[in-house]
């Protein structure tokens, strides 16, 4: 019998006797039955029209997930929720901490949508959630049912629920209470890091714990540009999840990235800059102390301590919830259990099943995630944490609420899969099943496969038979996690010969992503609990239109873990579009429904090449050319002086620093005409713009070519001289040239000449191009060398100088198969042997490296250039947008007869399988015949070198040490480091809204129209302060902003590219792309904002409407916003100050009256 159905047989009862009594009573003799009786007393008041509150003390991303799912069952609005959140902003992602860095922006990691300035988001409102935000729950009283916070507010609950988590386990090594110590958890822990590492230059720092999270910190470190050390008691790495083999190839990949291990460990103590090793002295830390024999206190001046986790049950410790003797309080599960009931007219004995399930021992109390004891073990990941909010949810739904959930069988938490993937440190690591079977476990047999030379390492577990897949560890290559972790948990039947499993992908030649099972219960998102069926589900219901990646991750929630699974969910989205008829957009942007590789052949194969030479032609006939939006009217009818330009201006669109990179990128490929020249120049993003890499404080780094890593003491000789003269910082880069640091706009057109005189040329460093050909020196001196791999190098590389491509590209030629050029980590890579060379293709190193793969052998010089030709040509033709040739080549379809990418490369370059390889020779050979010396052109160019000048209405100059504090290094200079957002020299801010809104202005000329490139910034000196004047000549606008971002207080704005979004004109930041609208200057992907002024032109005269130098200078002035290594007062001289003051009053006045 049902535990319902017997409730319901004592209440039909309890009218002819006390039996309700009775059974009442006794319900209330044992932790059990007084939850019975729980459910008794819902039956008798379902009458009861009152909501019921539950509080979710914890708004982590547990407890969010656990309110997620109760509203979603909650239909019916039976209840009220109130959250308790201690931290300063709403429930985010703490899985992805570590990007963080990537960003700065707590939004990009909110659970919901973007924070306000409070740190809300509007799904709370939306949903009728009471936030509490900044207050920590400190106390339950179980009796009378009440939360009370830090705040002092008690809240009454009917149903309470611990999500509160867990914190950084500290152990008590003597000196954890120093000045730079810290633990590893929120976002306020990392801006506390990175705070100490700039106030104290931290250089190097140890991370506590070898552990998953102990990993994570050890990248948020390395993250910081500091030496990161990871210590490890254990003798291994990840212990739990790997083995020795595991943890070498780990350690191989780690420390390649420059950190360093030491496991094996014992921390005796955290040592203090005064020499002290207790317990009381906050001297900041200075070293680590170990007990091992003959280990040296290693020198670190921060520590991070993520050695593991301890529930936060400290709330519940004064009350008579129970807790385990290590922690966490305890939740149930499912029990079948025996009752007898003695009933006044019957005694009836019933046995049944009653599910339990992550209640505490007091009724009304639930505990979800790192706080919940389950048979003894607490789970430390998301996945586990998400499967106990779905469980705990329906519970509290069906028995607290009594919302009909329709369950299918009642909902239990019975353990969970331990099993994981991630990427750290950019390896995978992956381990699923049972990774590690005890010693006595005599039904093993593991196949292991070990390439320490590629940092592989992979361990299978089956059965003595062979015939079932146990468990396994996958470490530097994961690639068919899913399918290895389906046939270990799931079952499943395996190849005839298991062996064929432990090969990696990599080593197999498959690159491209694993095939996705069709089968709908199929798991795809293990953080949620997603299914392949779920997924579709979505798809459906949002229908074509509607179905975006975003939309999906958002309705369906796989995606939104740890984001592993995203690249799945994504061809699971475009392959059910296509069943509806639809396809995933690849639009480029707002102004383009095509991808990249489809706009080039709409280019490349119209019949009129002249209806498609320019960004404008390429607009109007295959973008978004046109566009009413009926926000902008007003704004644009106010700027005009004459209503017809007005109405033809209003329906123009003008591209974005997107789509037009990417055309210009399709014109350079196609065309190959001057970048600067016909107005293209507007089409480039900042660092093609200028010819030169935009560095820290918006100077730019020089890179001349050098073909094959060959140089000539002439021109070592010249670099040096350049670099002593304009005092630039220098350094040999990984790629055999050598980096020139810290050179203004202005002065580069003078630098390229010097340079030119020895026969330098542009390096294209700055372009989506060829950067290199490296060489080792070959036959010419090596030993080894059976081929002159230098001469080789040069003839490849000044074949294919100055190709622009959808991505940049770099090459190698080694001399023998010692590698020492290291070819095979290259876009294109050539290893030479006896009888001419091996080309391979398709590798690249960096956070994600590539192998190449190998395309054809034993091949002389010239066969080498065809098959490069094609190779090359058709990856410009092909790929998508900023797609590096790896990626490209791992979508590309199998051979006909199987083998891979690799092999319909063979088929294309080499068979001609498409009759297309007359076509790649020719726009190859007319792109290698149109070379052009991009710095030369400016040089010899009088034309060409003005748009290099500083300020287009002056002669005058700001030097780089006006704008940014230049410091010594090891006998160079540079500048001075960037503070992290929100201190000092960020996010600037001005005083007022509006802070001339009551000065007095005139009109000022700034210069002729013909002084302004069109559709481009160009600066202008006022007083000490620049401005940015916008040209926006396609939709007839001008625009006067400040010249400096204010995110970095960078002088940098005029070389950004302007465009347009959603209608608004916009200029994007050339160092980190952030958005200001041109018109109001609120920035349209933030909170940040630019003052702007009102342009005009009279006849050739530009005018803008200014104050007085003095009070613009006195806000804008370079000198008062110069960025600087200490802080100092920026307010001005004591007229300025008075003169500000003077606005800031009258303002004030204008509002009161």
């Amino acid at each position: 019998m049902q535990p319902t159905c017997m409730i319901l047989l004592l209440a039909q009862l309890a009218p002819r006797s006390d039996a309700f009594n009775v059974a009442s009573s006794l319900f209330r003799t044992s932790a059990v039955d007084q939850r019975l009786y729980q459910r008794t007393q819902l039956f008798a008041s379902s009458s009861d029209a009152d909501k019921k509150r539950v509080v979710v003390i914890g708004n982590g991303m547990v407890g969010q997930r656990f309110m997620e799912n109760l509203i979603d069952l909650d239909t019916e609005k039976k209840c009220i929720i109130s959250t308790f959140c201690e931290e300063p902003r709403a429930a985010y992602n703490r899985v992805k901490l570590t990007s963080y860095f990537e960003t700065r922006d707590p939004s990009a990691l909110s659970m919901t949508s973007e924070f306000d300035s409070e740190g809300r988001t509007p799904w709370y409102a939306e949903n009728n959630v009471e936030l509490l935000l900044n207050d920590k729950a400190v106390a339950i009283d179980t009796s009378s049912k009440t939360v009370t916070g830090a705040s002092g507010k008690v809240i009454d609950y009917d149903v309470a629920v611990f999500a509160t988590g867990s914190y950084p386990f500290v152990p008590p090594i003597p000196g954890k209470q120093r000045q730079g110590v810290f633990v590893y958890r929120t976002i306020e822990d990392l801006e506390a890091m990175l705070a100490y590492v700039k106030e104290n230059n931290v250089q190097s720092a140890a991370v506590i714990g070898g552990g998953l999270l102990g990993l994570e910190a050890a990248k948020a470190v390395a993250d910081m540009n500091v030496e990161s050390h990871i210590i490890e008691f254990a003798p291994i790495l990840m212990c739990r999840q790997i083995d020795q083999g595991g943890h070498d190839a780990l350690v191989g990949k780690i420390e390649d990235m420059g950190l360093k291990v030491h496991c094996g460990a014992r921390t005796e103590a955290f040592v203090g800059q005064d020499g002290t090793t207790d317990h009381e002295s906050t001297s900041p830390v200075a070293a680590l102390r170990f007990s091992n024999e003959d280990w040296e206190d290693l020198p670190v001046q921060m520590i991070v301590v993520s050695a593991g986790i301890k529930p936060r049950d400290d709330l519940a410790r004064d009350t008579d919830i129970a807790l385990g003797e290590r922690g966490g309080i305890v939740v149930d599960e499912q029990v079948n259990m025996p009752l007898l009931c003695l009933l006044c007219v019957h005694t009836i004995n019933l046995i049944f099943s009653i599910t339990l399930q992550l209640r505490t021992s007091v009724p009304g109390v639930y505990a979800i995630g790192e706080i919940a004891l389950y048979n003894n073990f607490i789970y430390g990941l998301i996945a586990p944490g998400y499967e106990m909010a779905g469980v705990c949810s329906k519970i509290i739904a069906e028995e607290e609420l009594g919302i009909d959930v329709d369950m299918k069988g009642t909902p239990a938490f019975t353990g969970a899969d331990l099993s994981t993937k991630l990427k750290l440190l950019g390896c995978d690591v992956a381990s699923f099943g049972e990774n590690q079977p005890s010693p006595d476990d005599r039904d093993v047999s593991s196949l292991i496969w070990n390439d320490p030379l590629s940092g592989i390492y992979r361990k299978l577990i089956f059965n003595k038979d062979g015939t079932k897949l146990r468990g396994g560890i996958l470490v530097g290559d994961a690639g068919d996690y899913t399918t290895l972790h389906a046939l270990a948990v799931k079952g499943g039947e395996l190849p005839e010969n298991p062996a064929l499993l432990l090969a990696p992908p990599s080593a197999r030649g498959e690159v491209e992503p694993q095939e996705l099972s069709s089968d709908p219960s199929s798991q795809v998102c293990s953080c949620n609990d997603v299914t392949r069926g779920q997924i579709e589900s979505t798809i459906k219901e949002l229908g074509v239109d509607k179905a975006t990646l975003k939309e999906v991750k958002a309705c369906s929630r796989a995606g939104t873990g740890c984001g592993g699974c995203e690249p799945d969910v994504k061809m699971i989205l475009k392959q059910e579009l296509e069943k509806l008829g639809g396809s995933l957009s690849n639009s480029l942007c707002e102004h383009f429904k095509y991808s990249r590789p489809e706009l080039m052949a709409l280019v490349r194969t119209d019949a009129d090449p002249s209806s498609v030479d320019s960004f404008e032609k390429i607009l109007h006939k295959h973008g978004k050319g046109v566009s009413m939006t009926r926000s902008t009217f007003p704004i644009r009818f106010r700027i005009m002086s004459n209503l017809q330009t007005s109405l033809s201006c209003l329906l123009l669109q003008d591209g974005c620093e997107i789509c037009k990179p990417a055309v210009g990128s399709i014109l350079a490929s196609i065309y190959n005409g001057q970048i600067l020249d016909d107005g293209r120049e507007a089409l480039q993003d900042t660092n093609d713009r200028a010819l030169a890499n935009m560095q820290r404080g918006g100077t730019y780094s020089v890179v001349p070519r050098v073909p094959g890593g060959e140089l000539t003491p002439e021109q070592l000789i010249r670099m040096g001289e350049v670099a002593k003269e304009y005092g630039l910082y220098s350094k040999v880069t990984g790629a055999q040239r050598i980096d020139l640091f810290g050179a203004p706009k202005y002065q580069l057109p003078d630098i390229w000449e010097k340079l030119g005189e020895v026969g330098l040329e542009s390096g294209h460093a700055y372009g989506k191009a060829l950067r290199t050909v490296k060489s080792c020196v070959g036959s010419t001196w090596c030993r080894y060398g059976v081929q002159d791999s230098v001469g080789f190098a040069i003839r490849v590389e000044n074949r294919y100088k100055g190709i622009r491509s959808p991505h940049k590209m770099k090459s190698a030629v080694s001399g023998c198969v010692r590698e020492c050029a290291e070819a095979q980590g290259k876009d294109f890579g050539m290893i030479a042997t006896e009888n001419g060379y091996n080309l391979y293709v398709g590798g690249n190193g960096g956070v994600n490296p590539v192998h190449a793969q190998l395309l054809a052998t034993d091949i002389d010089e010239d066969t080498v250039i065809k098959y490069l030709d094609r190779y090359i040509m058709y990856y410009i033709l092909t790929a998508d947008r900023l797609e590096r040739t790896a990626p490209w080549q791992a979508k590309l379809p199998s051979g006909k007869n199987g083998g891979g990418p690799i092999e319909h490369l063979k088929e294309v370059i080499i068979e001609d399988s498409l009759g297309i390889c007359d076509e790649l020779d020719r726009r190859m050979q007319h792109l290698v015949d149109t070379y052009h010396d991009e710095w030369a052109e400016v040089v010899k160019n009088p034309k060409r070198r003005a748009k290099f000048k500083q300020f287009v209405n002056t002669e005058e100059v700001q030097t780089r040490e006006e704008m940014i504090e230049f410091i010594n290094q090891r006998g160079q200079v540079r500048p001075t480091d960037w503070r992290a957002d929100g201190q000092s020299y960020t996010n600037w801010r001005p005083e007022e809204t509006d802070v001339f809104a009551r000065s007095e202005k005139s009109w000022v000329t700034v210069g002729k129209t013909s002084d302004f490139a069109p559709n481009v910034g160009s600066a202008i000196l006022y007083g000490d302060s620049q401005l940015a004047v916008f040209n926006n000549a396609k939709k007839g606008e001008w625009y006067c902003t400040q010249n400096m971002c204010p995110h970095k207080q960078a002088f940098v704005l005029s070389q950004g590219i302007i465009g347009d979004a959603d209608g608004i004109s916009k200029v994007a930041c050339p160092l980190h792309k952030k958005q200001f609208g041109l018109e109001d200057g609120q920035q349209l992907d933030g909170d940040l904002s630019i003052i702007t002024f009102q342009v005009k032109v009279v006849g050739d005269d530009v005018m803008v409407e200014l104050p007085s130098e003095v009070e613009v200078n006195a806000i804008l002035g370079t000198s008062g916003l110069r960025v600087q290594s200490s802080c100092m007062d920026i307010a001005g001289t004591s007229l300025e100050h008075e003169i500000l003051n003077g606005v800031k009053n009258a303002t004030a006045a204008a509002l009161i009256l």
